[in-house]
């Protein structure tokens, strides 16, 4: 047999390029398939992003409304406190007129003879007068009088002035008394 000479050199070449081609195919359909992965990964989330950014708009407007329902409920309870507080002093001072009638009224019972009262302030409980008596005895029975009386309690002489227009021997004089309510002393017992 002679010597057969093949040559698989160009056989082989052929072999490689094609492997090299599908190699090349696969790598591209890879690359594509990445791609498209990506992409449709990159429409996904940014489809749940701007669904989430739409539900937090939602919610936004729904808290603002809310917001709004809020402060107008704080509003009425403070506009409601206000008159609550009006009609609990209303109150106050119906329930205190025939108070102040009769404690005016226990004034002019326990007022000393000879003696006149020339002003009359009600800070909170407390009387202040002012007026005059003929002489220092007078306010002396005055004091005496305020102890006495369900309607008043510690009476107390700030000033005594000699004043000779009402008299030789009268007096002008301060004095200041604590209102007391005979009611509140009943349930106090």
């Amino acid at each position: 047999m002679a010597d057969i000479k093949i040559n698989l050199l160009p056989w082989r070449q052929r072999v490689r390029e094609e492997q090299q081609r599908q190699f090349i195919n696969v790598i591209a359909g890879l690359m594509i398939l990445g791609v498209l992965c990506v992409v449709l990964l990159w429409q996904y989330y940014g489809n749940r992003i701007s669904n989430q950014e739409a539900r937090n708009r939602i919610l936004t407007s729904e808290i603002s409304v809310l917001d709004n329902k809020i402060d107008a409920i704080r509003a009425m309870q403070l506009k409601r406190k206000e008159l609550l507080d009006r009609m609990k002093v209303i109150q106050e001072l119906q329930g205190n007129r025939p108070v102040i009638v009769r404690l005016f009224d226990e004034l002019a019972r326990q007022l000393a003879s000879r003696v006149f009262f020339e002003e009359v302030k009600m800070s909170k409980e407390t009387l202040f007068i002012r007026g005059v008596a003929e002489d220092n005895n007078r306010i002396s029975n005055q004091l005496r009088n305020f102890s006495t009386s369900e309607w008043f309690r510690l009476p107390n002489v700030t000033k005594i002035d000699a004043d000779s227009r009402y008299g030789e021997l009268a007096s002008r004089f301060s004095l200041s008394v604590m209102r007391s309510s005979p009611k509140k002393n009943e349930e106090a017992e």
